[in-house]
């Protein structure tokens, strides 16, 4: 069961940190919420407590899910097919998924494929969102600031360019 001080995932906007529960009546109903504070421009984001599971609400990953995180930005991605449209669908499926593993894959292969041919503005702004929610999910498992994960995740996928 989630408590106050929890370090939790709301899939489509990052990590932060609960740092509360309080009743609110919203459309006329009373009900407790989770208030959550993400490190992300210190936005709080009110989760109803009943409404926790169907939105995919979950914990931060640990040490060892860090290290799968790594692999994965590490390894070449598969052959991008498609169009660049359903590429975005493809990629919007993954982030909602709310697995970091899925929103790291999206972060890899929308920054790989930016270097080979620039991304339409659409991908950009996926790119943007999969990368924070990955940033900030990084940020609060390894307990270092968003400038220095943001410089390793770089440099991991620096990794993963031949010739660069």
């Amino acid at each position: 069961m989630l408590t106050v001080g929890d370090k939790v995932v709301y899939p489509m906007h990052g990590a932060g940190i609960i740092e509360g529960i309080e009743e609110h009546e919203v459309m006329g109903q009373r009900q407790l919420y989770f208030i959550l504070t993400m490190p992300f421009g210190g936005m709080r984001v009110m989760i109803p407590m009943n409404n926790v599971e169907n939105i995919g609400l979950r914990e931060v990953i640990g040490q060892p899910e860090v290290e799968k995180v790594i692999d994965i930005l590490r390894t070449p991605p598969g052959q991008v097919n498609g169009s660049w449209n359903r590429r975005f669908n493809a990629n919007l499926l993954k982030i909602k998924s709310g697995s970091i593993y899925e929103v790291a894959e999206v972060v890899r292969n929308l920054m790989l494929q930016d270097r080979v041919k620039k991304i339409s503005t659409g991908e950009r702004r996926l790119l943007d969102t999969a990368r924070q929610i990955l940033v900030s999910e990084l940020v609060l498992a390894c307990d270092k600031d968003a400038e220095s994960i943001e410089a390793w995740v770089y440099e991991l996928l620096k990794e993963n360019t031949p010739g660069d």
